[in-house]
């Protein structure tokens, strides 16, 4: 059984997944009140309550820590100095706000021979799980087009400071690059972005309301993405997001938030794909992962590719905009 300890709320923390988890059990919190826990955790005398994140990595009961760390700026730093400790880390996206953080994770991960995974399940639950499989089959031919959208919802409380959860691109667009690599298996060869503050209704605010980026493939092909916070609530979805994978025989597409898929090769259109079928749990692979029982689908340095890309677009946007 993986002892499990939780650091921070600024994401979506993995306490509701470890309540009944036949692999894991959650013995220790840190920067996170009680009545945050799912109800059956509430009293559990077995979770001990700690003042600070050193002590939560000095807990010897500890072998596993989830960071989604109060201020995203710090939570490389908190990675790394959990990686030392002896602790597999988790972490929520955008792991790391620079590409060296990201380089300083991984290379303490090889070193401490401590396992490392950001929270990078997007396109591996229902139905872009289905979506790879057309993918992977070969139906589609040679993949020339990714479209990809990721658009969130405003609300009053988002985050003006992107120390604070990574901003637009880091935290939002990120989902669409991992459509990108990981669902049409397409690697990125390079990167453009342009965003804006336009719509934001905190007129002195940081917060970037969309973004729009470029990209070229390895394999010659191109990809389009747009990421923002103009999701309205008529949509009935919290992320309403779309992906269309174009290649020279056929498409295929995601659209309402993943509410609606379509397939078509050539001249058969054949509707919907069926989503029915098991997908990949991120978290319960990486618990696998640690007793040796699983593998994750992809290696450690093209599960984070996307992460990678997402930090140089964010890099030439605010070049762009010399802000």
């Amino acid at each position: 059984m993986i002892r499990v300890g939780l650091y921070g709320l600024n994401g979506h923390q993995i306490h509701n997944n470890l309540v009944s988890n036949p692999l894991a059990k959650l013995v220790a919190v840190a920067a996170f009140p009680r009545e945050k826990l799912a109800p059956a955790q509430r009293d559990d005398v077995g979770i001990r309550f700690h003042d600070s994140f050193e002590a939560l990595i000095a807990d010897p009961t500890v072998d596993f820590i989830s960071l989604c760390s109060p201020r995203r700026a710090d939570q490389a730093g908190h990675a790394i100095r959990a990686l030392r400790a002896g602790k597999h880390v988790l972490a929520e996206k955008p792991c790391a706000l620079a590409e060296t953080e990201l380089d300083a994770i991984v290379a303490t991960s090889r070193s401490t021979g401590k396992l490392f995974h950001e929270m990078a399940g997007s396109g591996f639950g229902q139905p872009y799980f289905a979506l790879r499989e057309v993918v992977r089959s070969g139906r589609l031919g040679e993949i020339v087009q990714v479209i990809s959208e990721k658009s969130y919802p405003y609300y009053a409380d988002r985050a003006q400071d992107e120390a604070l959860d990574g901003g637009l691109i880091l935290q939002n667009a990120i989902h669409a690059l991992r459509f990108v690599e990981h669902v049409a298996g397409t690697p990125v060869a390079s990167i453009r972005a342009v965003e804006t503050r336009l719509g934001n209704p905190v007129s002195s605010g940081g917060l970037r309301m969309a973004a729009s980026m470029l990209l070229t493939l390895k394999n010659g092909g191109v990809a389009s993405i747009s990421a923002n916070y103009l999701n309205q609530p008529g949509t009935g979805v919290w992320g309403n997001e779309s992906l269309k994978i174009l290649g020279s025989r056929g498409f295929v597409e995601s659209t309402a938030g993943g509410k609606s898929t379509r397939l078509v090769i050539g001249d058969r259109d054949l509707g919907p794909l069926d989503t029915s079928g098991p997908d990949i749990n991120w978290l319960d692979t990486f618990f696998q992962e640690i007793s040796a029982k699983a593998k994750f689908p992809v290696t450690l340095d093209e599960e984070l590719s996307p992460t990678r890309w997402v930090l140089r677009a964010n890099l030439d946007a605010k070049a762009a905009s010399r802000v």
